[in-house]
């Protein structure tokens, strides 16, 4: 596979959003997010920087009801976007991880690209909110992210007393394992599985 071909676009409409998502794995850190929900585009601008990822985002949904469906969309959609990238994940390293502090606070993501979708998130808020934001919605972001994209993703904040730093090192320490597990290792024959597919 050549780096050139690690991008995808995809779109997906429905009576409660419309997501538009092109991703680059092979990027410089360019970010062009808009979903009409500020702090999800700070999140994703974030992934984008600290993957290394060219990623554009445009969302729009029932946000006059509440941001569950816009964000979940979101995450599935990308989780489409990034399974479609990585094609058959010839001579990726497959697993990922980083441990990336803010301040007080200390996350750890850990990544496998193994096709088998599973998630494990560890994160408590000490407050929900981010002004009118409910942060517990990215637990669904995740999710459905996860399910899409096939990715076992293992997500644990150590320790924090700030909710806006907790998630804001979740979203980094996920971009770091996520470029980690997507890169080209030309070492790797194949796919990096015993059973010859992931």
């Amino acid at each position: 596979m050549s780096k050139n071909s690690r991008s995808a676009k995809v779109n997906r409409t429905t009576s409660e959003s419309s997501v538009h998502v092109e991703w680059s794995l092979d990027g410089t850190g360019t970010g062009k997010v808009n979903t009409t929900i500020p702090f999800v585009d700070h999140m994703l601008n974030l992934l984008a920087k600290h993957g290394l990822f060219d990623l554009v985002v445009e969302a729009k949904g029932d946000t006059e009801i509440d941001h569950h469906h816009t964000v979940e969309d979101i995450g599935i959609v990308l989780g489409s976007a990034l399974k479609e990238a990585l094609g058959e994940k010839t001579k990726i390293r497959r697993f990922g991880w980083a441990i990336v502090p803010l301040d007080e606070t200390l996350a750890e993501v850990v990544v496998d690209l193994s096709g088998r979708p599973f998630l494990v998130y560890n994160v408590e808020f000490p407050h929900r909110q981010v002004k009118d934001f409910d942060l517990g919605l990215f637990e669904d972001f995740f999710q459905a992210l996860v399910s899409t994209g096939a990715l076992n993703l293992h997500v644990n904040v150590k320790y924090g007393r700030n909710s806006h730093h907790i998630i804001e090192a979740v979203f980094k320490a996920f971009a770091k394992a996520l470029d980690q597990a997507t890169m080209i290792d030309d070492r790797v024959s194949g796919v990096l599985s015993t059973k010859g597919s992931l």
